[in-house]
């Protein structure tokens, strides 16, 4: 078998996010272009530090969708800011986490039966 005989074996389904998930990512992609202006860095200069064209930092500016969170990311570590999306999902700042942990933690804890969790190995 030829390798791009099932080549759409391997392409991705097309994704259409949640209005809620478009509307964060238009945002973010304001904040990023708001935080570009605020260093004075043009968007050429901008593509070079993030190792990604001109025209890709036109569209994660305009907060498109179909851009990888990995293209997105490293434009906020060009930014100096990819330190505030590294702890996004921490259980920190995940109550509802935080919430189910607790819950799935044992009422109460036992030893099983008939085990002695200490014994005298000698004897005087």
């Amino acid at each position: 078998m030829k390798r791009n005989e099932h080549k759409e074996d391997f392409m991705p389904a097309s994704f259409t996010p949640s209005s809620s998930v478009a509307e964060s990512i238009q945002n973010l992609g304001l904040n990023i272009r708001q935080a570009r202006i605020r260093r004075s860095i043009s968007m050429q200069s901008l593509s070079e530090m993030a190792n990604t064209s001109r025209s890709t930092i036109q569209k994660v500016e305009q907060g498109d969708t179909g851009v990888s969170m990995g293209i997105y990311a490293s434009v906020l570590h060009a930014l100096g800011l990819l330190g505030n999306i590294r702890e996004a999902a921490a259980l920190a700042n995940d109550p509802e986490g935080q919430q189910l942990a607790l819950e799935s933690l044992p009422k109460r804890v036992s030893s099983k039966r008939g085990s002695r969790t200490m014994r005298k190995t000698s004897r005087y």
